[in-house]
């Protein structure tokens, strides 16, 4: 086995995943998996009008999609970043069932209002609906440890960043 870990990172839509994520990957020199954009690619990104969003059997079966590339990354060493809402803990257990490696949750928390906000001011937005229930959805548990996203950018990348194993040089 590799000396490659993971890093999940969960939070509502518009708490800022995707720029802390990004940001991570460079400064780790990691690989990034964009779950939404997994789910989006194989029409798995479709609500389902009983449960209300998108089911959890569609994020299992995004996971499967990608299980064998980020092995292989693992495999060699690398660090792969994962940003995704993650709002079905079924999501993540499956992943670290999966990926038998070090791994480092975060779940990012910022109020509603500021998730609303940062949202509206994308390009594509998803609205404050789609923004209000994710919300509901994330915020129903915790995983790993949990960041205050509201702070300035280079104080949450501290945060996390102090969570993770030092480089070896």
């Amino acid at each position: 086995m590799g000396n490659g870990y993971f890093i999940i990172l969960r939070g509502p839509l518009g708490c800022g995943k995707s720029t802390i994520a990004k940001k991570l990957v460079d400064v780790l020199d990691a690989e990034y998996v964009d779950m939404d954009k997994v789910l989006q690619e194989q029409g798995l990104d479709k609500i389902d009008p009983e449960v209300g969003c998108i089911p959890a059997s569609n994020f299992i079966k995004a996971n499967r999609i990608i299980l064998s590339s980020v092995k292989d990354k693992l495999q060699s060493g690398k660090i792969v970043v994962f940003d995704a809402c993650f709002y079905y803990k079924a999501t993540i257990d499956d992943l670290v069932q999966q990926l038998p490696y070090s791994q480092y949750g975060f779940t990012l928390r910022a109020p509603l209002k500021v998730c609303i906000e940062r949202d509206s001011k994308r390009k594509r937005s998803y609205g404050e609906g789609a923004a209000t229930a994710v919300h509901s959805l994330v915020s129903r548990f915790d995983y790993g440890t949990v960041i205050d996203v509201t702070r300035p950018l280079n104080e949450t990348m501290k945060d996390i960043l102090g969570c993770l194993p030092t480089k070896k040089e």
